[in-house]
């Protein structure tokens, strides 16, 4: 896409946004694989694919992306690791099916469910999966690999899709949401801060509870 088109669109969107370019990436990224997840899935996706657009460096964006992902899927590994049974019981309280099978395919094929996780579309969260890699022997090295394999094969196929489709992205954005950007873009800010307040909260009284637990046992 011509620099004169990326241009043309940077008014679709707050300049600030597009300051934040890979480094935007990568927050959204971390936060999206750690134990407090976004409220919106797809958040990254959607950030590599717009900005790729606008003219951004998309495999820069896609190797961001990635980064940020391995790191905070480390944290939430750890997490597992823990006392992850107990967290995802919580997590996946209402749906006691589906945690029975992750518990299953970590068991049986752990490094290739982390990269099926990683590939599976909005609204499946990768949660649960990455809990499940610690709590049930996922090794370190494992996570990692399976983490850069998957998030590689995303957002290296989202980062080609920005190049080929960049200017079909745009007038998409121009003709459906132009006049709501604004709106959406600082509702979803303080979603996520909201959500990422309300996710530490939790996450804390659930190791407070956890502990006693412990010690009494």
């Amino acid at each position: 896409m011509s620099v004169y088109l990326a241009a043309k669109h940077k008014r679709l969107i707050p300049a600030w946004i597009l300051h934040f370019g890979a480094f935007g990436v990568f927050a959204v990224s971390f936060v999206d694989a750690s134990p407090i997840p976004l409220p919106i899935p797809g958040s990254t996706d959607v950030l590599i694919l717009i900005l790729g657009a606008h003219g951004e460096w998309p495999w820069l964006l896609a190797l961001a992306g990635v980064a940020g992902s391995v790191l905070g899927g480390y944290t939430t590994w750890v997490t597992g690791k823990k006392g992850g049974e107990a967290m995802l019981n919580r997590t996946m309280k209402k749906r006691q099916r589906w945690r029975e099978r992750i518990a299953r395919w970590m068991k049986g094929h752990g490094i290739r469910t982390v990269v099926i996780a990683t590939l599976l579309p909005p609204p499946i969260p990768l949660l649960p999966f990455l809990l499940a890699a610690g709590a049930l022997g996922v090794t370190r090295r494992q996570l990692i690999l399976a983490l850069a394999i998957g998030r590689s094969i995303r957002y290296g196929a989202e980062a080609a899709l920005s190049v080929v489709y960049g200017h079909q992205i745009l007038r998409l954005w121009s003709r459906y949401l132009a006049g709501w950007s604004n709106i959406i873009i600082y509702c979803f800010i303080g979603i996520v801060v909201a959500s990422v307040a309300f996710g530490i909260w939790q996450y804390r009284r659930s190791q407070h509870e956890h502990r006693p637990a412990e010690s009494a046992a």
